[in-house]
């Protein structure tokens, strides 16, 4: 895999060690907050840095608002 590639459900879930079902959840958002995902046909593709920078974000968000 290319170190930019895109990763499926199943490797980005490896990535965050977190469980396939998580990553599911996060890309039902729809708002401007939501995970960045690309629908490749009907399957779901992530850039890793495009999902760390949201991940980041979504802490920063959490610790203003805390």
């Amino acid at each position: 895999m290319m170190e930019q590639g895109l990763l499926t459900v199943d490797e980005l879930a490896e990535r965050l060690r977190v469980p396939r079902s998580w990553v599911y959840g996060q890309t039902r958002q729809t708002d401007r907050n939501a995970m960045p995902r690309i629908k490749v046909g009907k399957y779901l593709r992530f850039r890793l840095d495009e999902v760390m920078d949201w991940i980041k974000k979504q802490q920063e968000d959490r610790r203003k608002n805390a």
